[in-house]
């Protein structure tokens, strides 16, 4: 695929007229930029933007710097991100927060591989802030991002190597000095203008050149899988030494062999005495959509198919679903 120069240009201009006002966008050589940008991708990772911004003012407020940060309690840190969720995202802030300040004189690592060795960074999150805070020529492959470019050319997501269309427009993408900026617009671009559902064509920038606006005949960017919803209550045995009782022996189709708590199919009477009901969350796993009620007790001593294990050893045959089942019972001890 190749995109049209003028592509980041139209983008960028559209961005600079429109974009919204957010706490953690400070100007490039704010003092405050890599806090700021350090802490808002780490709340934003698998959340929306309009829940992240009150809890990214109130953190901001009661800690206003990254060494500040580097020298919090986990316990405070925890408190100021309660109801925020996925609370490991707090506990690895907090650490990369020590090492950059500590180790690294408060300077971010300057490459993908350096930068991806703090906790919580992976190739998107790295990615962005290499851009942001550095203004590096990169590209933050999030969801709106990938529709924008799929629409494009009116193709399906899973069908395009995004990383390659890129990697082969780069000389494209990337003919100006606003890099940071560029990959902003380009998320914001997504957010607010070629959304999942409506997109607003009539006022696109791009429109001209979209084969998806063009074609009228729109290709649906994701699969046409039906999505079953199923309805779960999870059992977590836990223990002082932050140990959670797992199995593979749940005998459910598609999470057979997995490592997981007890798990069980809901019935609309179920009533559980003797077990603590902690919340409930939505997950899902392939083309099926689950409703989960999550229980949890204290006990040293667990039925004889589970085994304990530490919630903090991220071994490779914990699977995703599991690891997400810790981030929700962490916050208890």
């Amino acid at each position: 695929m190749h995109i049209k120069t003028n592509l980041s240009k139209k983008i960028i201009t559209w961005y600079d007229n429109n974009k919204r006002s957010l706490p953690w966008r400070v100007s490039f050589n704010s003092s405050r930029k890599l806090y700021y940008r350090l802490l808002s991708e780490f709340m934003l990772q698998q959340t929306q933007v309009k829940t992240v911004i009150p809890y990214f003012e109130k953190f901001t407020k009661e800690i206003k710097t990254l060494k500040k940060l580097s020298t919090t309690s986990e316990r405070k840190i925890l408190k100021l991100w309660e109801g925020l969720g996925y609370y490991r995202r707090a506990r690895n802030l907090l650490i990369t927060a020590k090492i950059i300040v500590n180790k690294k004189k408060s300077v971010l690592p300057k490459t993908l591989i350096d930068i991806k060795k703090l906790p919580g960074v992976g190739d998107y999150t790295g990615n962005v802030l290499l851009a942001l805070v550095y203004n590096q020529p990169r590209f933050a492959l999030d969801g709106n991002v990938k529709r924008v470019l799929s629409r494009i050319i009116n193709k399906h997501e899973r069908k395009l190597d995004f990383e390659k269309m890129v990697k082969k427009n780069k000389k494209q993408l990337f003919y100006s000095k606003r890099n940071s900026d560029l990959v902003e617009a380009m998320m914001e671009f997504g957010a607010l203008i070629c959304k999942p559902k409506e997109p607003k064509c009539e006022i696109c920038p791009i429109n001209k050149t979209c084969k998806f606006h063009k074609s009228g005949k729109y290709v649906k960017l994701t699969d046409t899988i039906k999505s079953n919803k199923k309805s779960y209550n999870i059992f977590c045995y836990l223990n002082k030494k932050k140990q959670i009782g797992l199995t593979n022996k749940n005998n459910l189709g598609f999470l057979k062999e997995y490592n997981l708590p007890i798990i069980k199919e809901k019935l609309k009477k179920n009533k559980f005495k003797s077990w603590n009901f902690l919340c409930n969350y939505r997950n899902s796993i392939s083309n099926k959509k689950l409703d989960i009620d999550l229980y949890y007790k204290f006990s040293n001593k667990i039925p004889k198919n589970l085994n304990w294990y530490s919630m903090h050893d991220n071994k490779e045959f914990i699977p995703t679903f599991t690891k997400k089942i810790f981030e929700q019972v962490e916050n208890l001890y």
